[in-house]
Formats: C-alpha cells, sequence, structure tokens
C-alpha cells in the first residue's frame, strides 16, 4: 500500500492539493459555476437544454411532506436514488429489479431486499444533509438505472464503471476508467475500494491500474481474484465521450472541470456529473502528474470542441508510454511481439510469439523444440507411459502432480510433465527449461512442448512469463 501521491512526488511533476486549489480551482472556477455543478438536478437540466444525454429524472422529494406523500406505484422495477448535493457517491442507493409478488419490494446490488420503510428512512438521512457537501439540507432524486455495456461486464462487479475526464482551457488533459468492485460495494469510487485505470489520450486504450483505500493506492495487473488484465481494454465512443466533456465544460462555466461520463449498454455516453473539485487519484492512475499537461494547454486559443479534442489526443496519446515504462519498469509490448529463444548449446531462434494471458504458462511447437536441440528429450517422453482411467476431470490435478514428481529428473533435459484437459480429452505434455529474450527482457521458463503445427504461431507466451510486461492490445 503506497500514499496516494507520495509514490510519484521524487520522480514526477505532481499536481498537489494546495496547487489544484490556487492555481486552477479559484482562478478558473467561480463561485456561481461551483454551485451550479453541486447541483446535480440543476446542472443535468441544463446539460439535456443543450442537448447532451443525461440518466432520465424519475422523481425528486424535496421536504418531509413530499416524501409522505410521495407516490411509490411511480417508481419503475430499477433506479437509483441519489442525493441532489452529494459527493465522492455516498449517499446514492441503487435498486436492481422488483421483488416478485411482493408490492413495493425492491432487490439491491448484493441480493438484500430493500423495503418502503427503508427507503423512506434513507431519504430522510438525505435530507436532513448527511451526504451532502457541507452537511446543509438536501433534496433527493430518483432515476433511470443505466445498464451495464457488455464489453466491462468481466471486469465490475455489480455497479456501472464511468470514466473521469478532466478538461482544462477546453482541451481534455488526463481521463480514467473507474471500475467498481466487492470492496467499494459496486459504486465506482477509488476511496472505498474501487479501481482506476489510467487512459491513453489518444486512442482510449487502459495503461496503468490502481485500487484504492481511503487515501492509499496500490498498483495492480488483474482484477482483483481473477486473471482478468486491465491494461489494453479499449473504451468505445472515446472520442465522443472527450467532445462531450468539453462541450460540458462550454455550457457549465468551469474553467477546471471533471466530467463523470458512463457508458448506458443502449445509449452510448451519458453524464454522471460534473465535478468542480475532482480528486488528484488520477495522475497515480496515469502514473503521471497533472501539472505539466496543464501548464501545456495554458493560454492557448480553442475555438471549438473538435479542436480541444484533437488538441488533447496528439498531446498526451503514445509518448506516453516511454514514461509509463520508465515509471512502473516494465516494457509495453503488444499481442503479437518476435521473440528470441536459446537452446542447447546457445543455438537461438527468433519467431513470432502470441502473447497470451489466458494461458497460465508458455508453450511452444514440437517441430521447434527440436530445432532448439531438445530431440532426445522428446524422444525419452514418448516412452513414458500415459496412465488410464483420465477421464474424470478432477483427478487431473493430482495426475499431474504425481506425474511431475516422478519424472523430472528421469533425463538431464526434462523440467516436468504436465497434463491439460481439453474438450476431446486430456494431453500430456512434457516440459522444458528454456530461456528466451522478449523486447530486450531476458525470461527463464519452464515451457509445455505440444503439436502446434496448425497454429498460427509457433509460441504461446502466458501470463507467468509476462510479470515484467505491460499489454496493449492495439499494438
Amino acid at each position: 500500500m503506497i500514499p496516494l501521491l507520495e509514490a510519484w512526488k521524487k520522480s514526477r511533476d505532481i499536481l498537489g492539493m494546495n496547487a489544484r486549489n490556487l492555481d486552477y480551482l479559484r482562478p478558473y472556477n467561480k463561485k456561481r459555476a461551483k454551485r451550479f455543478a453541486d447541483d446535480k438536478i440543476a446542472c443535468k437540466r441544463l446539460l439535456a437544454k443543450n442537448e447532451l444525454p443525461v440518466p432520465l429524472l424519475i422523481a425528486r422529494i424535496k421536504t418531509l411532506d413530499d416524501l409522505e406523500n410521495f407516490d411509490w406505484s411511480k417508481l419503475p422495477e430499477s433506479f437509483a436514488l441519489k442525493p441532489n448535493h452529494g459527493f465522492g457517491g455516498e449517499g446514492i442507493l441503487v435498486v436492481y429489479g422488483k421483488k416478485k409478488n411482493e408490492e413495493h419490494t425492491w432487490i439491491k446490488a448484493d441480493g438484500s431486499l430493500i423495503r418502503v420503510e427503508d427507503l423512506k428512512t434513507h431519504i430522510r438521512n438525505i435530507l436532513d444533509g448527511s451526504f451532502s457537501l457541507a452537511n446543509m439540507p438536501d433534496s433527493a432524486f430518483f432515476e433511470e438505472r443505466l445498464k451495464l455495456l457488455k464489453l466491462f461486464k468481466p471486469y465490475s462487479w455489480k455497479g456501472i464503471p464511468d470514466i473521469r475526464v478532466i478538461v482544462f482551457n477546453r482541451v481534455p488533459v488526463m481521463a480514467m476508467l473507474r471500475l467498481p468492485t466487492k470492496e467499494s460495494g459496486g459504486k465506482a469510487n477509488l476511496q472505498h475500494g474501487a479501481l482506476g485505470l489510467g487512459i491513453d489520450m489518444a486512442n482510449g486504450t487502459t495503461t496503468s491500474a490502481v485500487q484504492g483505500f481511503g487515501g492509499f493506492a496500490r498498483s495492480i495487473d488483474c482484477v482483483p481474484g481473477t486473471r482478468l488484465v486491465l491494461s489494453g481494454i479499449r473504451i468505445p465512443f472515446w472520442k465522443e465521450i472527450l467532445r462531450l466533456a468539453v462541450e460540458a465544460q462550454n455550457i457549465s462555466g468551469l474553467g477546471y472541470l471533471g466530467a463523470d461520463i458512463a457508458i448506458d449498454r443502449d445509449r452510448g455516453p451519458v453524464f454522471l456529473e460534473l465535478n468542480a473539485r475532482p480528486g488528484l487519484s488520477i495522475q497515480l492512475a496515469n502514473l503521471d502528474g497533472l501539472k505539466g499537461r496543464l501548464t501545456r494547454v495554458s493560454g492557448l486559443k480553442v475555438k471549438t470542441a473538435e479542436k480541444g479534442v484533437r488538441m488533447g489526443m496528439d498531446l498526451f496519446g503514445g509518448e506516453i508510454e516511454e514514461e509509463i515504462e520508465e515509471i512502473s519498469g516494465k516494457k509495453i509490448i503488444g499481442t503479437v511481439e518476435k521473440v528470441k529463444l536459446i537452446g542447447k548449446n546457445g543455438k537461438e531462434i527468433e519467431v513470432e510469439a502470441k502473447i497470451d494471458t489466458g494461458a497460465d504458462s508458455t508453450s511452444i511447437d514440437t517441430e521447434l523444440a527440436r530445432e532448439l536441440g531438445f530431440g532426445e528429450v522428446m524422444n525419452f517422453f514418448e516412452t513414458i507411459p500415459k496412465p488410464e482411467n483420465t477421464e474424470n476431470r478432477s483427478t487431473l490435478s493430482a495426475l499431474s502432480a504425481e506425474y511431475d514428481q516422478k519424472y523430472k529428473h528421469a533425463h538431464p533435459d526434462l523440467s516436468g510433465v504436465v497434463f491439460v484437459y481439453a474438450p476431446n480429452g486430456f494431453t500430456m505434455r512434457p516440459k522444458i527449461l528454456i530461456s528466451f529474450f522478449l523486447h530486450g527482457a531476458e525470461v527463464s521458463s519452464r515451457v509445455s512442448i505440444i503439436e502446434r503445427s496448425r497454429m498460427q504461431y509457433p509460441i504461446i507466451i502466458g501470463r507467468r512469463d509476462l510479470k515484467k510486461f505491460l499489454i496493449d492490445s492495439n499494438k
């Protein structure tokens, strides 16, 4: 766990909280504009008036009398309940469905039930100001629940991911994708354990990632508890998202803006809110400081949103790859890369390899293994008797461990034996110890050998051998 900004102070030009307030919020965000952004309903009404997409408003409750007289039959099967002046995602309650055969009973993300009395209690807390910026009395509103985009379903726990875009002087300068997790309770809030993914501004592809906890964060490569790699996610509607963020800045009067945009399954990009005081964790997600980017666009004459988008994509996309490599200590590679394999007696062969994070380990083609000088061990492997009664998939793991232990020292070049299950049965593969060079980095690996002559690539590199690298699916 590392302090949110401390990790990069020595190596990057970081925009701190005080600098943000003094240099950007106060001069460029006037009180009237900030008050407007803090009023979510008024803000969304103005955006809608200017034909920018916002969620449908279902109902608003301003007073206790409104609450007592509210017609609960107005509510659809799913909805989001929010405080009008809330911040940081606090006080938001999302309902995913209605309980069958039970009037006025709904289901939350965690499967628990919520009834009218529960909603009333939550709304009373909102009206009392429990979730507002200054604990001032507030109002509550119901709006449509956005639908999860299929692309994000494997990466998101229950909630809806959103994209935070920082806009300054009509130029989008930095962005991150926020993914809800179980720790965050399905909310895209880094303070509560959500994931923050940096985004290449040129093409909308995720780069580095962190998981937040309060004022701290840790660097991660995969969705917690899974093998899903977080780098290389291509965000749809990217150019449109940037254009909407710039248009919102023009309409709101905020010179320094954080636009929070979600992608609805049916409607595409939709504004969640505008933020007059966007936090700074976006810097850590991108492994880069805001100050340098803001300085580059300060004073520029940007007449249209389209020009601002082009400038943001040109200035802050692509070339940050070298900086990410320098800071993270990891090389950025694509899904297909040339590798140099080192065989017996120093023999070298260069081939194209498929980078596959879905595979646990690396495997090479039988013919390639023979070319590298491992023909003798492969001939020995053919003499090892295959076990019988291996139809039960649950026994393969124990059987694999048994054979690996029994035969890994039976031949000088045999590093182990592994059983792999396939729909048409299992395969028993030999393992050898080999070194290869990928992007100048040497990797020592126990690779399995399998017939791949019908495959496009003679080698697949699995995630065990990819710890030194970040994957960009666009390369």
